[in-house]
This record gives structure tokens, C-alpha cells and sequence, in this order.
């Protein structure tokens, strides 16, 4: 009995590990504060943590704690249990151009042709890394608070569509879907 307890526990912490071993994470920022005692300052520590499997899932996370590598730990736990899924175009790219923002925080995302690259900002670079985007192209205009961008890119991700959901929530075929927009351009182009 007590044997196959132990050994369900090492199956479960050996899949547990299988399971993080899949997500590459990034640290986006670490802010130091400081908090006024009697004897004088107590410091602690926030971390930004992104965290991704590079194939279209990713998530983000804040900790704080007395020390970084806790603090960054939390974070990580934290972004681990807010994972989302975005649709990729050949699983290089966004389908579509989106804005998105919060806060004071706005940004911009354009699907970009093979080779380009990632062409964005700190916050931004570090959550496409992650997703496993390799080409786009983002602006982040406004609050250039790490929070912020990262929250905003998040809410713009949150509003990608690929064709498979738009043709199931119009009850058409994904080919006439994307026949249309081929045909539309062959004849915006004709005239």
C-alpha cells in the first residue's frame, strides 16, 4: 500500500516536471521597493515572469517576496496557472493585425512575411519568445511600464482569430471563408 503511494507520488512529481520542462520562461522585470520601518527599510522584491511552450501557449505572472529567487518563483506559479492559447498562421505569425491595451498602456501587433523577425519592444520581444511567434511586427505606444505593455500585448493576443473560429461562428466551410478573401483581392486588384 504505502509502496504504491510512493510510487504514484514519484509518477506524479516526474510528470509534474515533464510538464514544466516544456514551457521556457522569461523574466521581464524585477522592482525593488522598499518599506519604512522603525529600524529603517525592509526591502522586498516584485518579479514579472513570461512563460510559454514556444507553440501558441503563453501566460504571465507577478510575485513578491522578501528575496528574488522567491519572488521570481511565485511569479512563475503564477503564470503557469493563467496559461492562454493564440492561434498562429503557420505557427510563425499572427493571423491578423490588433491593437490592444490597458491602462495608459496601447500596442499595436502586425503579422509580418517570413524572415522578418521580431520586431518589438522589451516587454513585448520577451512574450512572443515565449508564444513561439518568430515573425512580427509591434509598436507600444503610451505607458512603457513592463506591466502595462505586457498586460496590453495580453489583450490583444486575447482578441486573435484564426480563420477555423470564424468560419465555426458562421457556420461556413473554412475554404470558402478563405476563397472569398483570396477572390475579393483578385478582384480589388482587377479594378
Amino acid at each position: 500500500m504505502a509502496a504504491e503511494r510512493e510510487r504514484g507520488g514519484r509518477e506524479r512529481s516526474r510528470e509534474r516536471e515533464e510538464r514544466d520542462s516544456e514551457f521556457v520562461d522569461k523574466l521581464v522585470h524585477i522592482n525593488r521597493v522598499a518599506k519604512v520601518v522603525k529600524g529603517g527599510k525592509r526591502f522586498g522584491f516584485a518579479a514579472l515572469v513570461v512563460i510559454g511552450d514556444q507553440k501558441g501557449r503563453v501566460g504571465f505572472g507577478h510575485g513578491k517576496a522578501r528575496e528574488v529567487p522567491e519572488a521570481i518563483r511565485k511569479a512563475t506559479d503564477a503564470a503557469k496557472r493563467n496559461l492562454t492559447r493564440v492561434a498562429l498562421r503557420e505557427g510563425r505569425t499572427l493571423h491578423h493585425d490588433i491593437a490592444g491595451r490597458h491602462g495608459a498602456g496601447r500596442v499595436y501587433l502586425r503579422a509580418a512575411p517570413a524572415g522578418t523577425g521580431i520586431i518589438a519592444g522589451g516587454p513585448m520581444r520577451a512574450v512572443f519568445e515565449t508564444l513561439g511567434i518568430q515573425d512580427v511586427v509591434a509598436k507600444s505606444i503610451g505607458s512603457s511600464n513592463p506591466y502595462n505593455m505586457v498586460r496590453a500585448t495580453f489583450n490583444a493576443l486575447k482578441h486573435q482569430d484564426s480563420p477555423r473560429s470564424v468560419a465555426a461562428r458562421r457556420n461556413i466551410k473554412v475554404s470558402s471563408l478563405q476563397a472569398r478573401r483570396v477572390g475579393g483581392d483578385a478582384e480589388a486588384a482587377a479594378d
